[in-house]
């Protein structure tokens, strides 16, 4: 998933880049997605339908609700360094997570409705 708070056609753009030929990125939910406060636009988690006991989101500003910052890892934003390799040194601390919380689909509870993204 990619969640942005930028508008459609900008993270449309942006997942030409990253994903060009549209094998890695299932879904991408943008600022329309969003919950709107005083201007301010933040990244709801139950948007994705998905058990957030069981959901993590990476992110270099923290956009998310407040009640949900327990699920959110900083990460350093990405200055377009080819040789950046932030990313990688997090597989060890997602691999632990992913023990935590089990495998596989069989036992994700579905929240949010027909928010609900496969």
């Amino acid at each position: 998933f990619i969640y942005t708070t930028a508008k459609k056609d900008y993270a449309k753009k942006l997942l030409e880049v990253l994903d060009p030929r549209k094998k890695l990125i299932r879904h991408c939910l943008s600022q329309s997605d969003c919950v709107c406060s005083q201007g301010c636009y933040w990244k709801d988690l139950t948007r994705l339908g998905r058990d957030l006991a069981k959901t993590v989101a990476l992110d270099h500003t923290m956009q998310g609700f407040p009640a949900q910052a327990a699920n959110w890892i900083s990460v350093p934003p990405w200055s377009g360094d080819p040789e950046d390799e932030e990313l990688l040194s997090l597989i060890p601390v997602l691999g632990q997570l992913g023990q935590v919380v089990g495998h596989g689909d069989g036992d994700r509870k579905r929240t949010g409705g027909d928010r609900s993204l496969p």
